[in-house]
């Protein structure tokens, strides 16, 4: 039969397809209001900190939501999202704050940054 591939081949193929999906790596790309793919948040700066305002079903906590701090351009590039999806229905929807210290965040205090997510409002 012409152009069956027999168990070798089909092995190989998938062998194949498995490592260039594992080659490749996501990439987010910068719009001017920061990554689309991120949730959308506010954060104001504090004295000692930051403060986080997110959308929330009334179940997220602080633990819930991690970072990440990019210095590989001039100014830092710090993002956030949240650790797992928000499924609770019994809470309160609203807006939440989340407070995180700068030494946590591996920021300076009057270093200058950017946040990778879009705007909440």
């Amino acid at each position: 039969m012409i152009g069956a591939l027999s168990r070798r081949g089909l092995l190989w193929t998938g062998l194949a397809l498995t490592a260039a999906g594992c080659v490749t790596r996501p990439r987010l790309v910068a719009s001017d209001q920061g990554w689309p793919e991120l949730e959308p948040v506010d954060v104001t700066a504090g004295r000692d900190g930051l403060t986080l305002l997110m959308a929330s079903q009334g179940c997220t906590g602080r633990s819930d939501v991690t970072f990440y701090l990019d210095r590989t351009q001039k100014t830092a590039v710090l993002a956030f999202a949240r650790r797992r999806l928000e499924t609770c229905r019994f809470g309160k929807a609203g807006v939440i704050d989340l407070e995180f210290s700068y030494d946590e965040l591996g920021l300076r205090r009057g270093e200058r940054f950017k946040v990778a997510n879009p705007s909440f409002r």
